[in-house]
């Protein structure tokens, strides 16, 4: 952790404690981690807490204090199953739950950390004692004392990094870095930042909602909330970059899917606040067309130019951040503890202990990187002037999207091609035209060919990599993440396919969380699963 913050966990989120906490180490950085195993009333909080407060879901929910001094992450859920998956070392405890396995606890425990609950039974007490907790005359409270030769000391590294790649990757990994205090050079091969995947003049911000609460929807849902949320520290959507929270509606494919879609609203799982399910007539009342299989409406979903949220990311970086523009990245080279990133001359254009790659398609050129799956699918998105279709306040999406009117432009797609053709074609926008308008159930029609044709970066599981990057040329049996061989020093940020808006600041919070050896702002199962190490994991395992 940064110098003088403390990291609590409180095992029931409880105001008063957590206000108390904050009281209590006024003037240091506080970690506060608070699990909610039941729906939590936070009207009695601060108004900055309550504006943040997330819907209740399962998962993580990370939110700030204006001054950046307290960090509360609220985990949604069982006790046991947190505690299980809670990727944080802790300097205080409260037990106002006690789980039912207490050995738990010891994996999260920094040494001499103080442990408390109002009741203990003798059962407890003595499987704590067993732990390494060492009991005061009180018997109620305890503090941690390992028994091994000692806790490894986390060592950081020098806080300065080299970026490569100004789309959203890149931007929202200077932002998160800088924020910490880090000195960020950040490099990019075009004059202006968002000038690939990033530029398209809309991008969509919505979550998705699955039967069996997979970890691809839990995923989304923790990237989606968090951004909401972060985007409120950038001055929020419409005002501190261009866009508009006017809802997502999601129409129902069939009836097959749509019965699918009333077995997960039936499970209340999705709070009405997150995610709504309408019915035929009144999906159709909002539509202004037929829509007879229903549809779902994130009335916190909407729209966004990737470009503008690139640019509020790096001003919040304010002088922390140098821009290299213009200069493109060919070859890495470690030396002395530190990476040197040359151009194609082999001229020396930055050098730090710390370089994140975040240049989407681009990653494969280097050679550290050359080995991720990594696939470029083209995506031609249509742009119609307005008064060319029906206008909407709102967001709409089933096999295609369409968002509403911005500076006389309606923006319609996007295509999913596995050509390299960076040009405009008459059968995308065709393509494009045709599906929007079968959902509107109006006639397909002929338009100026107009629009932006870019390339998404997809890894094969459509997850995003996020963390150290694998060095596939060590040898060796990998039978867990840990065991996979890491370039040092050598990370990534990418793979993030359609949703690079919503991927980016979760992404760059777990990586800064990563370096500093912060509490993850995900489950550790959430995490894994966005390791890049983890194809080298399978294709190490299928070979043994």
């Amino acid at each position: 952790m940064s110098i003088n913050t403390i990291v609590a966990l409180d095992t029931d989120f409880d105001g008063t404690r957590f206000n108390a906490a904050c009281l209590r180490h006024g003037g240091q950085r506080l970690h506060f981690i608070a699990l909610a195993p039941r729906r939590i009333d936070a009207g009695q909080l601060p108004e900055p807490w309550r504006k943040q407060w997330p819907p209740f879901v399962p998962g993580l929910h990370r939110m700030l204090s204006r001054d950046g001094l307290v960090t509360l992450d609220l985990l949604i859920g069982d006790v046991d199953a947190c505690l299980a998956q809670l990727s944080a070392r802790v300097d205080e405890v409260w037990l106002a739950t006690v789980p039912s396995s207490l050995t738990v606890l010891a994996r999260l425990m920094n040494d001499g950390a103080s442990l408390q609950a109002a009741q203990f039974d003798d059962g407890q007490r003595a499987a704590l004692q067993k732990a390494g907790f060492v009991f005061d005359d009180s018997r109620l409270r305890a503090v941690f004392q390992r028994r091994a030769a000692g806790q490894a000391p986390v060592i950081k590294p020098e806080r300065r990094a080299i970026v490569i790649g100004a789309g959203l990757a890149g931007a929202a990994a200077c932002e998160r870095l800088a924020a910490r205090g880090w000195q960020v050079t950040l490099l990019e091969r075009h004059a202006q930042p968002a000038s690939e995947a990033s530029g398209n003049l809309a991008g969509i911000f919505m979550p998705q909602l699955s039967k069996d609460d997979n970890v691809a929807t839990r995923l989304v849902r923790a990237a989606y909330l968090y951004a909401l949320r972060h985007w409120q520290t950038l001055g929020g959507v419409g005002a501190g970059f261009e866009g508009a929270q006017c809802g997502v509606l999601q129409l129902a494919r069939d009836a097959v899917h749509a019965q699918v879609q009333r077995q997960i609203a039936a499970t209340a799982l999705p709070p009405p606040e997150f995610a709504r399910w309408l019915e035929a007539e009144e999906a159709s009342l909002m539509l202004g067309a037929p829509a007879p299989h229903g549809a779902w409406w994130f009335a916190q979903g909407g729209w966004a130019r990737p470009s503008s949220v690139c640019a509020a990311m790096l001003d919040a970086c304010g002088s922390l951040l140098t821009r290299r523009f213009s200069r493109s990245a060919v070859s890495l080279q470690r030396e002395h503890d530190e990476w040197l990133v040359r151009d194609g001359d082999g001229a020396l254009i930055a050098q730090a202990p710390i370089v994140i790659i975040a240049g989407g398609n681009g990653a494969v050129k280097l050679a550290q990187a050359a080995s991720l799956p990594l696939d470029a699918v083209r995506g031609q998105v249509t742009h119609l002037a307005q008064g060319s279709l029906p206008e909407l306040p709102f967001v709409l999406c089933r096999e295609a999207y369409m968002t509403p009117v911005q500076q006389g432009i309606v923006c319609v797609g996007a295509t999913y091609d596995a050509d390299g053709d960076a040009a405009l074609r008459v059968a995308s926008q065709q393509e494009n035209i045709g599906k929007i308008a079968d959902i509107l159930q109006v006639a397909p029609f002929e338009a100026p060919l107009a629009g932006r044709t870019g390339f998404r970066c997809v890894a094969p599981d459509r997850l995003p990599l996020a963390g150290a990057l694998p060095d596939p040329s060590v040898p060796g049996r990998c039978e867990r993440l840990r065991d996979v061989p890491r370039w040092p020093g050598l990370f990534g940020l990418l793979g993030y396919a359609s949703r690079g808006l919503i991927w980016a600041p979760l992404a760059a919070e777990l990586l800064a969380c990563q370096l500093e050896g912060e509490p993850l702002p995900l489950e550790a199962q959430l995490a894994e699963a966005l390791d890049p190490g983890r194809f080298l994991l399978r294709e190490r395992r299928r070979s043994a």
